[in-house]
């Protein structure tokens, strides 16, 4: 093997459009490793095959010591938008960017937001338990409800809430969107209506849908006293990332009729196990985090992975897809 290649390790759900990037180039070695890899084995697996210049990751870590263990990493590129299991501050201190799949999972997750928000309204899960258990006579017990005309709150208006606010505009809905990174003329110019205090929008909405990073600003961000304020009739959905949620405080408002359902696609704990109470609701509908993962966008988001990687290694990273832009400064 030529000395010269770069070495890669390649988490072993990478589809084949990625795979035929890097097999198209003679200066790469990639190596495939288990997404389901413990930490210890995976710094092992780095040692062994060290040095290595590149990684491309699931839902494996990658800190401090895995950059040690590499001997040699140029980029870390995750098959997906988050970026919360990577030590950006520790990669960016070493000038390694951090690169995400940009816009390749976002129309799958504004629409699998989209598919909550109707599976509630239109309480499909309950209907379909009535049908197949012979309860017709119960149909006029259980009611769905329209979007039409309704008011949802779009918490995040990046790649993925600009697209739910379109679809929800589709539907003939009244789009109100906090982000206070946004300004007011950019959310307006999209036909939305631009909120600057969260807390005093939360009343006024049928459905809030949640599309901002999981940061130490947004940890817990929908507490008790959050979930409170909003309508005992609304609908909370979360797409975004586990822990934005307090899942004991939306329990509790679940329970005691301050909310009327959830759409949970992330948890506080992945997998998120057996025993979690919100499972046990009827008014509870869940996902395993796959919100952002179809056929589709896993052809999309192994072949931006792959081009996110070799563009660092040509000298022309793809900035758009740089979390840590600072180390261009």
């Amino acid at each position: 093997m030529a000395t010269n290649k770069k070495k890669l390790l390649i988490v072993e759900t990478m589809p084949q459009d990625g795979w035929a990037v890097f097999e198209a180039r003679g200066d790469i070695d990639a190596v495939r490793f288990s997404n389901a890899i413990s930490a210890a084995d995976f710094n092992a697996l780095l040692r062994a095959q060290a040095p290595v210049h590149g990684v491309a990751l699931g839902a494996t870590a990658f800190g401090k010591t895995e950059l040690e263990s590499s001997g040699g990493i140029e980029v870390v590129a995750r098959m997906g938008v988050g970026f919360d299991a990577v030590d950006v501050a520790a990669m960016t201190a070493h000038r390694i960017p951090v690169m995400t799949t940009g816009v390749a999972n976002s129309p799958s997750v504004a629409e699998a937001a989209l598919f909550m928000m109707l599976t509630l309204a239109k309480r499909a899960a309950e209907l379909d338990t009535m049908v197949k258990a012979g309860q017709w006579g119960k149909r006029l017990g259980a009611i769905p409800y329209d979007l039409y005309g309704k008011t949802v709150l779009i918490v995040g208006f990046g790649r993925i809430g600009t697209r739910t606010a379109r679809r929800c505009q589709a539907m003939e809905m009244q789009v109100l969107v906090y982000d206070p990174l946004k300004s007011a003329a950019e959310i307006e110019v999209a036909g939305c209506t631009a909120v600057s205090d969260l807390d005093a929008a939360l009343p006024g909405a049928d459905f809030v849908t949640l599309h901002c990073p999981k940061t130490p600003q947004t940890v817990r961000m929908f507490d008790a006293a959050r979930l409170q304020r909003m309508k005992p009739s609304a609908y909370l959905i979360n797409t975004a990332r586990g822990g934005i949620v307090d899942e004991a405080a939306l329990h509790a408002a679940l329970t005691s009729g301050a909310l009327a359902g959830a759409g949970l696609d992330v948890f506080e704990k992945e997998p998120a196990p057996g025993d979690n109470p919100l499972f046990r609701l009827d008014n509870v509908i869940t996902a395993p985090h796959l919100a952002g993962v179809t056929s589709e966008a896993l052809d999309r988001m192994g072949l931006q992975t792959a081009r996110n990687i070799v563009s660092v290694f040509d000298g022309t990273p793809v900035r758009e897809n740089v979390v840590n832009h600072e180390i261009f400064g």
